[in-house]
């Protein structure tokens, strides 16, 4: 973290609202991402990220370590989204047709990005959780265990199983060429 966005977080700590919003403004794609592979669901994505801001807002003072801004905001959101899908709140889903004016890049992509998308939606929480962080986040595993509040062996490990349990539902070509691509990247 810059001293620019230490000094913004001073900032928001003290009430200063476009300085929580200018420090949010940089992750928000990365947060709703985050949110959104929990619940699959445009809707409740958006509101699991203004849950996540409204939360982080008001718990802003008591943060102690303003370089740790970033990783505090991705935990609440992952326990928002845990909460969420807990509750059971869930809007209706987007109609099939709406897909229809979308143009994809190619067809095989797709399935495999849906096939892929879908198993690891079905993963235990913590292997989800880990690969998300680490594949489509770039965290590092330090940054990880950080998140997760976890030594990082574990973080490794649970990163290892889930890319076993992701081999063992994508029985395909393309999983194996994955897999191998994020493992070289340890």
């Amino acid at each position: 973290m810059t001293y620019l966005q230490e000094n913004l977080v001073e900032k928001a700590q003290n009430g200063d609202e476009q300085a929580f919003y200018d420090l949010l403004e940089p992750l928000q794609n990365q947060l709703y991402r985050m949110a959104y592979v929990y619940v699959q669901n445009e809707n409740d994505a958006i509101d699991i990220f203004q849950q996540a801001m409204i939360r982080a807002y008001e718990g802003l003072p008591k943060l102690k370590e303003p370089q740790y801004f970033t990783t505090w905001m991705t935990r609440i959101v992952i326990n928002c989204s845990k909460t969420y899908i807990t509750k059971g709140q869930h809007t209706e889903l987007t109609e099939p047709q709406a897909f229809d004016l979308l143009e994809a890049p190619s067809h095989e992509r797709v399935e495999e990005e849906l096939d892929l998308w879908q198993a690891l939606a079905s993963l235990d929480e913590k292997y989800k959780t880990v690969l998300l962080l680490r594949f489509y986040q770039d965290y590092t595993v330090r940054e990880i265990a950080e998140i997760m509040a976890s030594p990082e062996g574990t973080v490794k490990t649970n990163i290892r199983r889930g890319l076993q349990r992701l081999r063992q539902q994508l029985k395909g070509a393309y999983i194996d060429d994955w897999v191998q691509s994020v493992e070289g990247d340890d």
